[in-house]
């Protein structure tokens, strides 16, 4: 298995050709889901990106998440409604393009910083009130996808550090994680196109 994905790898490296203009600068615009244990949630983010090869861009996105989150009370697991967080993450996106092609993988990574919502438990009572450490964090981010012309549909994997779940006496607990997996859509406006 590992030679086969080694070989997939070593194939998209290896393609080459024109595609965006090196120099352009574009837009793009994605909505996606965010599915969880917990029920799921809706992420938006737009992103100007700067293209720095024919097949390479930096951008940064600045993105909202609202999310549904699983809270981890001493063992126990608890559903929470949780307000939108925010990001503002630095990305790079490297294009797998063949000269003329409209459809194009790409990967990407990114690291910035990740401002935390509230968090308000859904079994909630008068003589059990939480809160949560909703300090913003730094964090990263790993994608993968295509664009097929000015489309582009992708998943990506938002690393956030968990937050800690205190009590109103301000003893620890539990956790609530932060990180998340995202679907998106959307599409791109400027920088050239696929497919020239």
């Amino acid at each position: 298995m590992k030679k086969v994905i080694l070989s997939v790898c070593i194939g998209l490296f290896c393609l080459s050709g024109n595609a965006q203009n090196e120099g352009g600068f574009r837009v793009g615009l994605d909505l996606g889901a965010v599915p969880t244990n917990g029920g799921g949630g809706i992420l938006l983010s737009l992103e100007p990106k700067y293209n720095i090869k024919d097949n390479m861009n930096v951008g940064l996105r600045i993105g909202v998440a609202a999310i549904v989150r699983d809270i981890n009370d001493s063992g126990a697991t608890t559903s929470a409604k949780v307000a939108a967080n925010g990001s503002y993450v630095a990305t790079y996106d490297y294009y797998f393009n063949s000269a003329g092609k409209s459809f194009v993988p790409y990967l990407g990574a990114g690291a910035g910083y990740y401002s935390i919502a509230n968090v308000e438990l859904d079994d909630t009572d008068s003589n059990n009130d939480f809160t949560v450490d909703a300090t913003g964090k730094m964090g990263g981010l790993v994608r993968g996808g295509f664009e097929w012309g000015k489309f582009r549909m992708g998943l990506e994997y938002n690393l956030v550090p968990e937050s800690t779940l205190q009590d109103v006496n301000g003893n620890d607990r539990g956790t609530v994680a932060n990180s998340y997996v995202g679907i998106h859509l959307g599409f791109y406006v400027g920088g050239g196109k696929w497919g020239k």
